[in-house]
């Protein structure tokens, strides 16, 4: 009882520092909300309008970048279907197998018929074993919260979650309206910054707070813009932080760009298809997080091209390539509706020489 008691309060403490960053950012939000209100708007600006539309203005964005901030931290990341976790049976069956090659043989007729494309390094099926389950493409195993977290890409300390398929556009937009949130402050606080500096403000307790405030809102700023170009890069891409530090691997071979649709599709994949919902946040991202559309045979856009605009040893690699056998879940073949989908009679005669001629397009059937 002693070993499990005292694994207990170690897990308890390390939920209390878990929040830690989460209260040092509410401190400082809080802080910069006295200061802009208070001390700038209503103790420092003497005209009257340009305070009206200063404090409508800030707080437009801090309700949305509380917003955004809170659904980012109490959104649950979701973890894998019960399809994908193993039976007690297949448990049993796999404890005893003592080779590998042996369990592999295991998890592949158990994968055969769930929408998995992606594996290991090694071309070994995706499996953890603290969780028990076949790792649907995109999720892995979140150390921190000791749970396999579907589309993850990374567990963030400033929200004390993991960022994945359930809150990714929740934490794209905490980003969006945090930036906005500090541009504001600085550029509205500037005018008062610089008559700080030559002692054209009364020398009050109003002074400090705008200095601060100005310095803070500016040092976030710099921060905050560069975190939001690059995960907008990566959902330009379709990539996790994860994947663009390890490209992911298909039956084919690593493909950095597999799971790239196209702009206008990847950006649909996490904010949806209902325009009104994109700066709301609120979950509209489409799939149910399991299965994802793939592009098979996916050129990068931002190597140089041939001058006669094709390559052999693409074309031949693509020849080469086997289309995937699994159908896709409904939610998500929605995203392939402007392409040609691909039925399960058709002979892989048929789906090689269409592939070899078509090779820049999506190739999924739906649910």
């Amino acid at each position: 009882m002693a070993p499990s008691g005292s694994r207990s309060i170690k897990r308890g403490c390390q939920r209390v520092l878990y929040w830690i960053p989460v209260l040092f950012i509410a401190l400082i939000v809080a802080w910069s909300y006295y200061a802009y209100v208070l001390q700038l708007c209503i103790e420092s600006i003497e005209d009257t309008g340009e305070k009206v539309v200063y404090l409508l203005v800030y707080h437009v964005v801090f309700i949305m970048f509380v917003w955004a901030y809170w659904q980012t931290i109490f959104t649950k990341p979701m973890n894998p279907l019960k399809e994908f976790h193993l039976s007690h049976s297949d448990k049993e069956l796999l404890e005893r197998e003592d080779r590998g090659e042996s369990q592999q043989e295991i998890l592949r007729r158990i994968a055969k018929d769930l929408p998995i494309y992606t594996r290991t390094n090694s071309g070994a099926i995706r499996f953890c074993d603290r969780c028990q389950l076949l790792k649907p493409d995109r999720c892995h195993h979140c150390s921190v919260c000791d749970k396999c977290i579907l589309k993850m890409d990374h567990h963030c300390p400033w929200v004390n979650n993991c960022v994945g398929f359930a809150n990714y556009k929740f934490f794209m937009l905490f980003l969006l309206y945090s930036l906005l949130y500090c541009l504001f402050i600085t550029a509205t606080d500037l005018q008062y910054f610089i008559k700080f500096w030559t002692n054209g403000l009364p020398d009050t307790q109003a002074k400090f707070h705008i200095l601060f405030l100005f310095f803070s809102a500016s040092m976030f700023s710099v921060s905050l813009a560069s975190l939001f170009i690059y995960h907008c890069w990566l959902v330009c891409k379709n990539r996790s932080t994860l994947e663009a530090v390890r490209s992911p691997v298909f039956r084919h071979g690593t493909d950095k760009n597999g799971f790239s649709l196209g702009f206008s599709k990847n950006f649909r994949q996490v904010f949806g298809d209902e325009v009104k919902y994109w700066i709301i946040p609120v979950f509209s991202s489409l799939g149910d997080g399991c299965s994802f559309p793939t592009c098979l045979v996916n050129l990068d856009p931002e190597q140089p091209s041939s001058p006669t605009g094709s390559n052999p040893a693409n074309k031949s690699a693509a020849e080469g390539r086997q289309f995937p056998s699994k159908p896709l879940r409904e939610s998500q073949s929605r995203l392939l509706t402007s392409t040609p989908s691909w039925s399960e009679n058709e002979t892989a005669t048929d789906k090689d020489r269409k592939g070899a001629s078509n090779p820049g397009m999506t190739l999924e059937n739906e649910a």
